[in-house]
């Protein structure tokens, strides 16, 4: 098997609990039921709950990529007649400015670099209806300040989209706090569950914008309509989505969502603190909780000390492509994540520098 008996510190996708590893090895059940369609109603609660969404918010599950739902989103939310500002901070960016290109939605590009956008309401007029980002640039990994970003949409009563795909359950996203009508969600990031499960949650406002499209598997009045009893229009990820039921629960009992972000800070902490000795530099001064990207300082190409990782300390490390390929490579904190288990890579890297 890949990476059997590898630690894996990869941001998607990322470490799962046994408990979760378990359910996956079980025998899909039938769904078309109300045991299934309870689980789902139950598992729309949590993220409701979890993102503190606006009273009468809804939640659609789509078997599919992160992609997809980023894709979906834009198919069912706009058209020519809209106008967005799409901020492009790295890979992740380009493929919103890629997906609006491929529909033809009106949009201007606002391209980012040392910038965690707190400066958002100097840097472009309010000439648009529609605010698109991920939260996280995770090709980088750069947390935007979504405080800001939030004001700005509100004072300009911006359509406020939102990949939250590598960030939530580790950096605090709120749907009222932050004003947010769009949250898109992958099941291998945060959540540390397989990937093929995408969640897109909306709020009144957004439902409300919906339009009619002609697809006909990523059509979200279909879905809306389904998911009112708990259902999908067509297979669902079953097992993926019984997971998915038993992460929330691990993250209600154990404290709530505060709790599960207070515990990627505390590793992402950990792990920073314990190599600030070594040649290697924080990437960024906006790093996120759920993940430390780092430049060597030493003139060692990043790729090959992602290779040397794996090849001699069978850990796992994201690298880069591009032109970042030798002067990043990118540790995840999300998922099953301890400080015990982060110390495997910690070891590992001041054994390489020795």
């Amino acid at each position: 098997m890949i990476y059997k008996n590898y630690a894996i510190f990869t941001p998607g996708p990322v470490k799962m609990s046994q408990d979760i590893l378990t359910i996956g090895a079980e025998q899909t059940p039938y769904f078309r039921n109300q045991p299934f369609s309870n689980i789902v109603l139950e598992s729309e609660e949590l993220l409701l709950k979890f993102l503190n969404a606006p009273k009468d918010s809804r939640v659609i599950f789509l078997t599919a990529s992160g992609t997809a739902g980023l894709e979906s989103v834009i198919m069912n939310l706009l058209n020519q007649e809209n106008n967005a500002l799409v901020v492009n901070g790295g890979g992740f960016g380009q493929r919103f400015v890629d997906i609006c290109k491929s529909y033809e939605i009106p949009h201007k590009e606002i391209p980012i670099q040392n910038s965690n956008l707190s400066d958002i309401s100097n840097r472009t007029s309010s000439n648009f209806d529609t605010f698109i980002i991920n939260a996280h640039e995770t090709s980088i990994g750069q947390l935007y300040d979504l405080n800001a970003i939030g004001e700005f949409c509100h004072k300009n009563n911006l359509l406020n989209i939102v990949d939250a795909i590598s960030m939530f359950t580790t950096d605090e996203i709120d749907m009222k706090k932050h004003y947010i009508d769009i949250v898109v969600i992958s099941s291998q990031k945060g959540l540390a569950l397989p990937p093929g499960l995408t969640m897109v949650v909306l709020s009144p406002k957004a439902i409300k914008s919906i339009k009619k499209i002609q697809s006909h598997y990523f059509n979200f009045i279909t879905y809306l309509k389904d998911g009112e009893r708990g259902q999908t229009p067509y297979t669902p990820a079953v097992s993926i989505i019984l997971q998915l039921h038993k992460r929330l629960q691990q993250i209600e009992a154990n404290g709530g969502i505060d709790s599960t972000i207070e515990q990627a800070r505390k590793v992402a902490q950990y792990f920073r603190e314990s190599i600030k000795n070594l040649p290697l530099k924080l990437y960024t001064p906006y790093m996120p909780n759920a993940m430390t990207t780092l430049t060597p300082t030493d003139g060692k190409k990043a790729s090959i000390i992602v290779k040397d990782l794996e090849d001699f300390y069978k850990v796992v490390v994201c690298p880069n492509g591009g032109d970042l390929k030798d002067k990043i490579f990118r540790v995840s904190h999300m998922g099953d994540m301890s400080i015990e288990y982060t110390k495997i890579l910690v070891d590992a890297l001041k054994d390489y520098y020795n």
